[in-house]
């Protein structure tokens, strides 16, 4: 590096790398070594940027900017130090400058692998996913100097896994411990949809190399999308003991507390890191949706304004205000958002997201037309991502209806888990599932949770072990009671009180209904069923995080809730009275007599409070949590009337159900 004045030697040189060492076990005898280097030769730069990182890792983040920025103008070629001026920019909250700065040092050393991952992170912080993915190859492909693992990261870097994984196999055929290739070949597995096995190889990896924090990272990530939060914390908690502050952690950590149910930490969290770093569309988006969770309806929507204003071609950040489901966008919005859609490089992900905004801001104001268009577009692009067979659900109904026999409950009577704790509320997203599990958790012995994912996971181990659900009808009474403990057990997380029974209101859990019956044959089932135009099209019309791949279009939701209808109506006629439906029209009509017939089902005394539900103010975290903070109201009834010229393909898609609601056809 060169410097303003001429370079020392000997003992200044021995005082400089005394000035490294020292950065990594103590910053502040650093500070004061590059000061005194710095009096004795004032103005060098080696000495300086020892000065810059030492004040930055002590915590006076300011004072370090101070010091880096002229050093950074005037050498803006040299890696090192538009490094450190991107480390310290990005721990003031200046991201965008951070990335710039990021992007001066990779320009100048494109293989300096700590600043594609600085480049990585600040890009993720602004909710460009696609740009930090491109940086974190390019940082594993940086860190790696053996040339097998550089042609394997270049497949990475080229969007080629599968090239990748062959590569790195052959390598680790003969050399099978090395860390950077398991770990790349975990993310090259994971690229390619194979997440159980990512997670193997990441432990391997982590058992190899304890202090490799990229890959823990990548495991703790991974731990969150396959919905095991307690195990990421975990992970979190062993990074964030190395670096409290690093916001790309804690935001991963908020995101984990809110999924067990942990808000208010969750909200503190967010709050701390948008505080330091405020320019990140996607944690205002992510701090809204916790919001949103807890009640707080006004500070949910300017968090979510804060993200359009920051990015307003973030298409999630319109469409959550839209899911808010009582916001008004003003003309001025959807002018704006009809401007983003006209661009041609728009991501797809957000195109979709501001159709399905625009779908719903339209039919606020009654332009049916315009706002079903919207919504047929973003239901289209959105199917395009997720493809969806219904043949495959018909499949399983039959193949449920042929195991799950009168004789088979009969046989298994006295089996499974006989705790009464769990209420299920299931049914199809959008039929009222939320409004039932309200009024329950307004109960003094009901707690309400969410949408939890264990008896889908549960009966995915047992497919992979297994044909499905074939197998229910092989299991032991051991087999049965250790599923049923084991479902209380997953979810003793998300348990809060001391309330004796729970609510589980994953919709989808219709399909699981033996498996439920069998391992936890005290467990209360209400189906909650809405009229199927109503129900429908309301799903169609919403955007589903995951999950829900048969809502995009208007023949599969048909055939699924038709599907749906006839595995329930099998289970009413083999277990007659174990599953209490719920009509949401009746509930409407007259909440007094459907409440205490819900709560009678539920072998539970009449209380005034499940009357009024929406006054009660805990967690909600579907779509129609603000919905079920006001009293029982008759207008989304037949809405869906509005928009009846369009839905002939799902009237044929249902067929006999349609006709014969609310009860079922002959099947």
């Amino acid at each position: 590096m060169t410097t303003a004045t001429t370079e020392p030697s000997g003992s200044v040189a021995t005082a400089l790398a005394h000035g490294w060492r020292l950065l990594d076990l103590d910053p502040r005898g650093a500070v004061e070594q590059a000061m005194a280097i710095l009096e004795a030769v004032p103005r060098h730069a080696e000495a300086t940027l020892i000065l810059a990182a030492g004040l930055r890792l002590s915590g006076d983040v300011a004072q370090a900017l101070r010091v880096v920025e002229p050093l950074s103008r005037a050498f803006a070629q040299s890696p090192p130090i538009q490094l450190e001026h991107g480390r310290i920019l990005a721990a003031d909250g200046h991201t965008q400058a951070a990335v710039a700065a990021f992007k001066r040092a990779v320009a100048a050393d494109p293989d300096l692998a700590e600043a594609w991952r600085g480049l990585a992170e600040a890009l993720e912080l602004l909710g460009d996913e696609t740009g930090a993915q491109a940086a974190r190859a390019r940082q594993i492909k940086g860190g790696v100097r053996d040339p097998v693992l550089m042609t394997a990261a270049a497949a990475l870097v080229d969007g080629e896994p599968g090239r990748a994984e062959t590569v790195l196999r052959e390598l680790m055929a003969v050399r099978p411990a090395e860390p950077a290739a398991i770990r790349m070949l975990a993310e090259a597995v994971a690229r390619q949809g194979r997440e159980v096995e990512a997670e193997a190889l990441l432990q391997d990896c982590l058992k190899l190399a304890p202090a490799f924090t990229g890959a823990r990272y990548n495991l703790a990530t991974l731990h969150y999308r396959l919905g095991r939060s307690t195990e990421a914390l975990a992970q979190l908690d062993r990074l964030l003991a190395d670096e409290p502050r690093h916001p790309g952690y804690l935001n991963l950590k908020a995101a984990c507390l809110a999924r067990i149910g942990e808000y208010a930490q969750a909200i503190a969290i967010y709050e701390d890191v948008l505080a330091r770093h405020p320019q990140q569309p996607k944690g205002w988006m992510s701090y809204g949706h916790a919001l949103k969770t807890v009640g707080r309806s006004a500070d949910c929507a300017a968090a979510y304004r804060k993200a359009v204003d920051q990015a307003p071609s973030l298409g999630e950040a319109w469409w959550s205000l839209a899911n808010m489901k009582t916001y008004r966008f003003s003309e001025a919005d959807l002018a704006a958002m009809e401007a983003q859609l006209a661009r041609e490089d728009l991501a797809h992900d957000d195109r979709l997201h501001l159709d399905y905004a625009l779908g719903k801001a339209h039919e606020d104001t009654g332009r049916y037309a315009e706002s079903f268009a919207h919504y047929a577009r973003g239901a289209t692009l959105r199917r395009a991502q997720v493809p969806y067979d219904p043949a495959v659900m018909t499949r399983h109904v039959a193949r449920c209806k042929t195991v799950l026999t009168a004789q088979l409950f009969a046989s298994r009577a006295g089996q499974g888990c006989p705790a009464p704790d769990p209420i299920f509320v299931l049914g199809l997203p959008r039929a009222g599932s939320t409004l039932v599990e309200q009024i329950l958790a307004s109960h003094s012995t009901v707690e309400g949770t969410m949408e939890l994912p264990d008896v889908t996971a549960m009966a995915r181990r047992l497919k992979d072990e297994s044909p499905y659900p074939e197998v229910l009808a092989t299991l032991s009474p051991e087999d049965l009671r250790a599923l049923g403990e084991e479902f209380l057990e997953r979810t003793r997380v998300q348990r809060k009180t001391d309330r004796p029974l729970f609510i589980d209101k994953m919709p989808n859990n219709w399909a699981h209904v033996g498996l439920i019956a069998l391992m936890l044959p005290n467990a209360k089932i209400i189906d909650a069923r809405r009229h199927p135009l109503g129900c429908c099209f309301s799903g169609f019309k919403q955007h589903f995080a995951r999950g829900q791949n048969f809502s995009y279009g208007l023949e599969d939701i048909g055939r699924y809730y038709a599907d749906y209808v006839e595995l329930m109506a099998h289970v009413d006629a083999v277990l007659p009275g174990r599953v209490h439906r719920v009509i949401y029209e009746s509930m409407i009509e007259d909440p007094e007599r459907e409440i205490r017939a819900l709560l009678s089902y539920c072998g539970l005394p009449f209380e005034e409070s499940c009357l009024n539900f929406h006054e009660n103010d805990r967690a909600v975290r579907t779509a129609s949590s603000e919905q079920v903070r006001r009293p029982i109201f008759k207008d989304a009834v037949e809405h869906w009337q509005n928009y009846e010229s369009w839905l002939d393909p799902l009237k044929t898609a249902l067929g006999p159900v349609l006709s014969s609601y609310p009860a079922a056809p002959e099947f």
